[in-house]
């Protein structure tokens, strides 16, 4: 069992498949962090945007990997920011539903930092070799 976590200005009491923006660095879905700090920051922001009296909120959920691998989850997973992951983040900003294909991606999303990066290589600005040198 791993426990994960998602920030916002709203408990969340049960993932919801579907949710969110489409055009996002994995396509629409439930974006989760195994990082409590991480789902706290991104409550912060999302609150911040709803306006000064939300309050931010981290929901945290059990995943059961095993449970999942044995109900043939289709899970493709990014280990470290590479080519593989810069293009596929391309192609769904770019509007790739990639919930056709998998059920969970799981992967480093572009953070502040790391978007400057990836938005000078989909601009042309930097080749991808100078790209992953950033990243």
């Amino acid at each position: 069992m791993t426990t994960l976590y998602h920030g916002s200005y709203m408990p969340v009491p049960k993932p919801l498949a579907k949710a969110g923006r489409k055009n996002l660095d994995f396509g629409q879905g439930f974006y989760l962090t195994s990082i409590l700090e991480q789902a706290k920051s991104w409550a912060e922001v999302i609150a911040s945007r709803r306006g000064r009296t939300i309050e931010p909120v981290v929901s945290k959920y059990q995943f059961d990997e095993l449970l999942a691998k044995n109900e043939n989850v289709r899970w493709k997973v990014f280990p470290c920011y590479d080519l593989e992951w810069l293009e596929f983040v391309i192609k769904c900003r770019s509007g790739f539903d990639p919930s056709e294909q998998y059920d969970i991606v799981e992967g480093g999303v572009a953070n502040d930092n790391v978007i400057d990066t990836v938005e000078d290589y989909e601009k042309g600005i930097i080749t991808a070799e100078q790209a992953l040198g950033q990243l």
